[in-house]
């Protein structure tokens, strides 16, 4: 009997033992089951992260010299020809003033589906006075220099990068991707790279991406 007793009692420890060992592992599965959930959610949020597109909306610090409201802001130029678009955009003066000297407003104007790198007033102050007062006074130069801005079709953010072909025929190279773009400073009139400082403006005929250089093609 007491034999049996023993028996039964360690039947019972060892059925004990064995229950509490399984509790055990389906807690570590059940963790790592849970582990591997979060990690997977993790991943597929990230994936999910890196694929959104880029916005359509204008970028870049520059966007905030661009008036609020009005014929000059971002929504007043998107029915306006280039040209006109940027002669109501104070941030854009100096240039408007040098497309009008070289009389181009009208080819601007009436241009199909073009992209514009349009020198924002600090680019034109950072040439030297009697570089920029004798460019001026040269219309055929000028105008080199005014069409090399300019890209036949419009170039979305995903298109900027790589070598285009210019109105001037040349070309233009520019680097870079996402919201960052920049031409090399030998492409530049002072020497110093060019960035994109507002990108993706939208006009009627024109997408523009103003920049804080002035470009000059190769050979001036």
């Amino acid at each position: 009997m007491k034999s049996t007793l023993l028996t039964r009692g360690a039947l019972l420890t060892a059925v004990s033992s064995l229950a509490i060992t399984l509790s055990a592992c389906g807690s570590d599965d059940s963790s790592t089951s849970s582990a591997a959930a979060d990690t997977g959610s993790a991943s597929s949020s990230a994936a999910e992260s890196s694929a959104m597109p880029v916005s359509d909306e204008p970028f870049g610090a520059g966007c905030s010299a661009v008036p609020a409201d009005g014929e000059g802001s971002f929504t007043g130029m998107t029915d306006d020809p280039v040209a006109t678009a940027a002669g109501n955009n104070p941030a854009l003066s100096t240039l408007v003033g040098a497309v009008t000297a070289a009389n181009l407003g009208d080819s601007l104007n009436s241009a199909q589906d073009v992209t514009v790198l349009a020198p924002a007033n600090p680019a034109f102050e950072a040439v030297p006075a009697d570089a920029l007062n004798a460019l001026l006074a040269d219309p055929p130069q000028l105008t080199a220099v005014l069409t090399h801005h300019v890209i036949q079709g419009r170039l979305a953010p995903d298109e900027l990068a790589g070598t285009h072909t210019t109105l001037n025929n040349d070309e233009v190279t520019i680097e870079g991707s996402g919201q960052d773009f920049s031409i090399a400073a030998d492409g530049t009139v002072v020497g110093t790279k060019a960035s994109v400082i507002c990108g993706n403006v939208q006009t009627g005929n024109a997408t523009v991406y103003i920049i804080d250089q002035v470009l000059e093609p190769a050979g001036m």
